[in-house]
Parts: C-alpha cells; structure tokens; sequence
C-alpha cells in the first residue's frame, strides 16, 4: 500500500467530448504511474495460476472542473503547494503535436498563461490536495 498521507486525484474538463476526457485521464494515468511506481502494487496470481499485472493501490477519484478552473488549480499548485503537491497536466498543446518531438518544440516555446489544461494530476500530501480539491464535485 501507498503511504496514507498521500493523496491522488484527478480533475478534468468536463465541457471536453467523452473521447477526450477517457484519453486525458489514461494519459494523466501512465505519467502517474511511471513517475510515482509506488502507487503501482505488485502483480497477482489469479487462482487458476494467471498473472496480472499491477494496478493502482489507491483511489483516484476523476473530479470536474472547467478550462478556467483547471489553470486556477494549476497557478495555486505552482505558487503555493509545489512543496506538498505534485502536478502531472495534460494540455491542448499536447493533445494537438504530431509526435513528442513536436511537443518538446511547441511547449518550449510557450509561457504556462498560455497553455490551455485538458486535465491535471494531483499526487502529494493529502491534506492539501483535499484544501485545493474538496469541493470539487465528481466528474459525471
């Protein structure tokens, strides 16, 4: 298990397509697990002796919030919890680049006012994911 102070959420535009916001919360997902391996349990045999891979050992809940409300959330992170929190994001800019090289060159060249957040991961100490976070509603 994941160390009990910690928290993860996720918060993501709920005004994007249906498409868009599974493939924001997979992307947001695979950093997650890459950069932070512990919340990522070990595999499991299955009683008839099959393996299966790892999966999250926490909840992350998936919250909503809108194009507004998702750089308000990233500027507080920057300026007041980048010592508490960590913030994956997952922008327009992104989601438009042909491949990774053209991501590098695009997001390099544009200051954070100017990115546009499909959706964020929030990882770190929990209670200060629940201060920026709490009164999110669920994304439906």
């Amino acid at each position: 298990m994941t160390d009990s102070t910690k928290k993860c959420v996720m918060v993501i535009d709920h005004e994007l397509p249906v498409g868009v916001i599974a493939n924001t919360a997979a992307i947001l997902g695979c950093t997650l697990g890459k950069d932070f391996g512990e919340v990522v349990g070990s595999s499991i045999e299955d009683g008839s002796g099959f393996l299966h891979k790892g999966i999250v050992n926490l909840p992350i809940p998936v919250l909503s919030s809108t194009k507004e409300g998702l750089m308000e959330l990233h500027r507080e992170v920057r300026e007041q919890y980048s010592e508490k929190i960590e913030v994956i994001s997952f922008t327009t800019t992104a989601q438009r680049s042909k491949d990774y090289e053209d991501y590098a060159t695009k997001l390099s060249a544009l200051s954070t006012s100017d990115l546009n957040f499909l959706g964020l991961c929030l990882y770190g100490e929990k209670k200060a994911v629940n201060h920026l976070t709490g009164s999110l509603p669920t994304l439906k």
